[in-house]
């Protein structure tokens, strides 16, 4: 059982006060680097994103705006509008523009879908992203729906089904994959929902995780943002953070009925993106950089899976198998979460996640991510140092 001595007990008091600042998320690595500065922090391992897709991007960015000196030219001058950043994606997408909704990240998307379009009562998975049921106004009935540790927190689609018709929401959210634990939903599952879930207002499918899941040995994936031609009560949420490593740009978008489209645009939404955002985006439909991008995420896709490999393998604790770009680890030795994410942090710079704020999790877990190669291979050996 991991335990801390004195000296790391005064250091893990300061990281649990930032903790407990930052509310039902981590703070950032900045943050805690400039408020505890006697950390060596080596692995953010809490970060969930593609760093090969980051170095990709920097490659991009550092030629067409650094070396080009165009820099000024998206710092100095207003970006377009959110209809002109749709017209953009819309045939990257094949999407009409006029479904698609532009966000300063996935995160404002969130919020403003649920303050304008959730009535009177939600269903939202637990364990999940906190802020889909923290941004609900006040007077709307919040049902949360327990996945089950015994099905390895995976979504039993029949089950949900009952339950929603049980319920009768006017709003129901799905992450696929899942944050924390990675559960993948099926393409054909997510069909046959929505097929039978039509009397739901509002129905969200969040798939910031996405291009981490695959189905065959293609790794092809499988994105539900055709369906909303089929269901205009459909609404599919993305970020561009986790797969692109993006998180500082705010980039996110949203795929639903034109309608709603144009009441967010005319209530606030009219606006919202930095010049650097708008960049991304023009950068994310050219064919070249899809063409590279494409084979950095198999790859990682693929390092990923290894790294799950190894994880599974180190005693003392259990991996949930998932199909995102992190895994969801029960500690099964009696430590605590917040001793592990303590210990491994301090002792080894390896900064994770602690998931102890996470209601529908019974017992002690962590999230880690997967990062690249050299560091996953840190991040395994400091875990076995910890446990020794």
């Amino acid at each position: 059982m991991i335990l801390l001595n004195q000296k790391e007990q005064d250091i893990a008091s300061k990281i649990k006060k930032l903790k407990d600042e930052a509310g039902t998320h981590s703070p950032s690595i900045f943050t805690i680097a400039e408020k505890i500065p006697e950390l060596n922090i080596q692995v953010d391992a809490c970060f969930l994103s593609n760093p090969y897709a980051t170095e990709l991007f920097f490659t991009y960015l550092k030629r067409d705006l650094v070396d080009s000196r165009k820099m000024r030219d998206v710092l100095e001058f207003y970006p377009s509008q959110n209809s002109v950043i749709a017209e953009i994606l819309s045939e990257c997408l094949n999407v009409n523009s006029k479904n698609i909704f532009i966000g300063n990240g996935a995160i404002e998307i969130i919020q403003a879908v649920i303050h304008n379009f959730t009535k009177k009562k939600i269903i939202v998975n637990i364990p999940t992203f906190s802020s889909y049921y923290e941004f609900v106004k006040e007077g709307t009935e919040i049902i949360f729906n327990k996945l089950e540790k015994d099905e390895n927190y995976r979504l039993n689609v029949q089950k949900y089904l009952e339950v929603v018709k049980r319920e009768k929401p006017d709003t129901i959210v799905i992450i696929n994959p899942n944050n924390p634990d990675g559960g993948y939903v099926k393409y054909t599952d997510i069909k046959f929902l929505l097929a039978n879930l039509t009397e739901v207002e509002t129905v969200i499918i969040d798939e910031s995780f996405i291009h981490f899941a695959y189905e065959d040995e293609t790794y092809e994936m499988k994105s539900a943002t055709e369906l909303v031609k089929d269901y205009p009560n459909l609404i599919v949420i993305k970020s561009m953070s986790k797969d692109f490593g993006i998180a500082g740009v705010r980039a996110g978008y949203a795929i639903m009925d034109s309608k709603r489209v144009a009441y967010l645009l005319k209530n606030g939404f009219l606006w919202n993106s930095g010049g650097l955002a708008e960049y991304f985006f023009r950068l994310y439909v050219q064919n070249s950089f899809l063409h590279e991008y494409e084979k950095v995420r198999i790859q990682y896709i693929q390092e990923t899976q290894d790294f799950f490999k190894e994880l599974n393998n180190i005693p003392n604790i259990q991996l949930y198998p998932g199909m995102a770009n992190f895994g969801l680890v029960e500690l099964k030795d009696g430590s605590s979460s917040t001793d592990f994410v303590s210990k491994l942090l301090i002792s080894h710079g390896i900064y994770t996640r602690n998931c102890a704020d996470k209601i529908g999790l019974d017992g002690q877990f962590v999230r880690i991510a997967s990062r690249n190669k050299e560091e996953n291979a840190l991040i395994i050996n400091s875990i076995k140092m910890c446990f020794e």
